[in-house]
């Protein structure tokens, strides 16, 4: 028996010409300084650009209970100047010189990046390197205290008064126990980052920002041999520091479902339900972000054609994994359309996951996630700055680079069989958390009840 949502079929298009589609190599070269630090040189001459990109591996998964945000308060800190750099100077001497720059923080990793004319890299070795090397006689506690303030009301804006802000959040903090890496959110809890110190700051510094514990990727145009001799310039001397150990993250089991009401200030209830699944670069892991795609990407989507456009009993519905290193966490969130009971629609949710894992799925909706995945990930690859992201993250995640060439084979190869095994195995409603947000009258109505369940 196939699977079917009732959309029109698309036509599946021909396995050779999808596999044929995957196929642009990215050419590159992989060197390791005496120091430990990996770097990666990806030569396009198209534009007079060049991207640089700084993978650090720490994350929100490299703290502590009491002690979480400190990677993101770094993501903040490391712009704030270091020996030879004023505060706020990295911004300005970029952006002078006609380029960008920005950073980004994960449970499994920090990243610095900057896209400079070619002319320019210097300037951003010089940047990245002068921070690597010489950040700590620049922190001062006026720094910390302002960063502090900075990330605090970020997080009162993104998460604490923003609608639906609290239920990522709480989802992770149900699906994952109490000591589990993946149990506090990327941002921080507000009393942890007001209790950080100098000292702290400086250790988590010590610990985790070190040349072995990096990849920098340079994409653009260069010549090879005088980009890794300017690397060695700026980045050779800095020295390593002890190896980082291991973080334990093994894939919780949840013995039944655990369940949560959340009354919040909006206007629609909204469903999220969250499952484990398998680490970022696992088959099953592949499998899970091509069964996210076939259930809610774009509206032939089966959920979205369900219950969204046909029986509109949803206004929204999104589906996801995240692509983190030890565990992923796979995510449904369905907004409730005026009318229709969560109860119900959380029900109908339920028996397109019952049938995902005992049907087979139409090969119609199967060729069109392809599609969409291969389509999506070709338009990236059109930027520098993605080519050396991507680069830099199976650098860190999986020590193979290459990967960037082969990613798109690992979808490639999946079948139908594969997303049904993956939906039997790992979306079980008897180990899931589900986390409803109700508007906050109908909580106090009695029509809903918090679980209670405190961090």
């Amino acid at each position: 028996m196939t699977l079917d949502s009732g959309a029109a079929p698309a036509p599946a298009p021909p396995t050779s010409d999808r596999q044929g589609a995957v196929a642009r190599r990215l050419a590159f070269e992989q060197h390791t300084l005496d120091n430990g630090l990996r770097v990666i040189l990806h030569r396009d001459p198209t534009l007079p650009l060049v991207a640089i990109n700084l993978w650090y591996h720490v994350g929100s998964k490299n703290e502590r209970p009491g002690r979480t945000g400190f990677a993101h308060l770094f993501e903040h800190l490391l712009f704030q100047g270091s020996q030879h750099v004023d505060t706020n100077d990295h911004f300005r001497l970029v952006q002078q010189a006609g380029g960008n720059a920005n950073g980004s923080t994960w449970f499994d990793r920090t990243t610095y990046h900057e896209v400079l004319p070619a002319n320019q890299l210097d300037l951003g070795l010089w940047l990245e390197a002068d921070r690597m090397g010489f950040f700590l006689p620049a922190i001062t506690q006026e720094n910390l205290d302002n960063q502090r303030e900075v990330v605090i009301n970020e997080r009162r804006q993104r998460i604490d008064n923003q609608p639906y802000g609290r239920a990522f959040e709480r989802l992770h903090e149900l699906l994952y126990g109490p000591d589990h890496p993946y149990r506090w959110p990327v941002i921080g809890y507000v009393e942890d980052l007001e209790n950080a110190s100098l000292e702290d700051v400086r250790d988590f510094f010590c610990t985790f920002y070190a040349p072995n514990n990096a990849v920098l990727t340079l994409a653009g145009d260069f010549e090879n041999g005088d980009a890794l001799r300017r690397v060695e310039r700026y980045f050779g001397d800095i020295p390593a520091a002890p190896p980082v150990p291991p973080v334990e993250a093994p894939m919780p089991r949840l013995e039944g479902e655990l369940r949560e009401t959340q009354p919040d200030d909006v206007k629609l209830p909204r469903i999220y339900m969250g499952f484990h699944a398998p680490p970022f670069g696992h088959d099953d892991w592949y499998a899970a972000d091509l069964l996210a795609t076939v259930l809610s990407d774009g509206k032939s989507s089966l959920l979205h054609h369900d219950l969204v456009y046909q029986r509109q009993l949803a206004q929204d519905v999104s589906c996801f994994v995240l692509p983190t290193e030890e565990v992923a966490t796979f995510i449904i969130a369905a907004t409730v359309r005026p009318g229709t009971e969560s109860a119900f629609l959380e029900q109908e949710i339920d028996l397109h996951l019952r049938r995902l894992g005992t049907e087979i799925l139409a090969p119609e909706h199967l060729h069109r996630s392809l599609s969409q995945l291969l389509t999506s990930h070709n338009g990236q690859l059109q930027t520098l700055e993605r080519r050396a992201d991507l680069f830099s993250m199976f650098a860190t995640y999986c020590d193979d680079p290459d990967r960037v060439n082969r990613d798109l084979s690992s979808y490639d190869r999946l079948s139908a069989e594969d997303l049904q095994h993956f939906a039997a195995t790992y979306l079980d409603p008897s180990r899931r958390v589900v986390v409803t947000v109700v508007p906050r009258e109908e909580a106090a109505s009695g029509d809903a009840a918090d679980s209670g369940e405190s961090r």
